[in-house]
């Protein structure tokens, strides 16, 4: 057995509402890592959370820390775990021991949402980084300065990010191929009968006609159309007009394959949005409004509490 000090040590930080999924696909590829046959054990690790008390994944299951944040050493990489609601959960005291720790110059890295405590931390302005799909619009709407990528994982420099979830798996076996040879990374892969890991600019969701059963290929074009215009929403005639239909043709299109009109469907959209901007970031419900393409804060508020049954004031994360 290796002495101690000898392993790759990873610290694993557990922010409340961490994604379990992501957290124990990453965790237990380290863990397989050390039963290769052929070699000694290379990792190690810890968990730890703010005030070292047991942290609750979004699933409500808590995981124990191994203790409370302290001082780490240069050898060792932070993994920052999080989920739902990273906004609410991301105090100063973190921000300034990760500002602190990161200036040692060890590797540091995030799962899922947790690419927002680094940019939170101003760590990683004008790398590239990525997240879990369903808070990228939020992060990309309130970091600016980052390059936000629609990858699996992605390494620039000494940090990597990841989508979270089985991402996880195809972040860290990189990880080990990286440090430990394609050997190793293929057995541990096998090992967990995942025989054919991803690449990190693999798509981080199913193809629009896919996730919507639509194999029209004029409406799958309508649907992306609304998508990659939430803030400044095309009127049903210019969607039309890019689409090459007349607009009674796309609504005959969105009932035969949707079963709601254009713009009720875009209308979700722009909500959908709104909903991950409240929750996972500080900004305003007026800058919410406007960064959904609502002109009015009460036709956004009359429409929000419609679909969710509450006002958007109320959601969590919200100001």
């Amino acid at each position: 057995m290796p002495e101690p000090d000898t392993l790759k040590s990873y610290v694993f930080i557990l922010i409340p509402g961490f994604s379990q999924l992501g957290f124990s696909c990453a965790l237990e590829t380290l863990s397989l890592a050390n039963r290769y046959p052929e070699g000694a054990p290379s990792y190690k690790w810890r968990i730890l959370s703010e005030n070292g008390e047991p942290v609750a994944a979004y699933n409500g299951v808590k995981v124990t820390a191994d203790g409370p944040l302290d001082s780490l050493r240069k050898e060792e990489t932070i993994v920052i775990c999080a989920g739902e609601n990273v906004g609410v959960s991301t105090s100063k005291k973190l921000l300034n021991w990760l500002r602190q720790e990161v200036r040692k110059g060890m590797d540091f890295g995030a799962l899922s949402s947790g690419t927002y405590i680094l940019a939170r931390a101003g760590l990683i302005t004008g790398k590239r980084v990525t997240t879990h799909w369903e808070y990228r619009s939020a992060l990309t709407e309130v970091l600016p300065d980052v390059i936000m990528e629609d990858s699996l994982f992605c390494v620039d420099g000494r940090v990597f990010t990841c989508a979270g979830g089985a991402a996880s798996m195809d972040m860290m076996l990189e990880r080990i191929r990286t440090e430990q040879g394609l050997e190793v990374a293929t057995w541990v892969a096998d090992q967990m009968v995942y025989t054919d890991p991803r690449l990190p600019n693999h798509s981080q969701r199913a193809a629009l006609h896919t996730r919507s059963q639509v194999r029209n290929g004029k409406l799958a074009l309508a649907l992306q159309v609304m998508e990659n215009n939430i803030e400044d929403p095309l009127t049903p005639d210019e969607i039309s007009e890019v689409v090459d239909l007349s607009t009674r043709q796309l609504e005959r299109l969105f009932a035969k394959y949707i079963g709601v009109s254009p713009k009720r469907y875009y209308l979700k959209l722009r909500l959908e949005k709104a909903r991950d901007l409240l929750r996972q970031t500080d900004l305003s419900v007026t800058d919410v409004c406007v960064a959904c393409g609502f002109k009015s804060l009460s036709h956004f508020s009359k429409s929000y509490r419609g679909a969710y049954g509450i006002s958007p004031g109320l959601e969590s994360g919200s100001t």
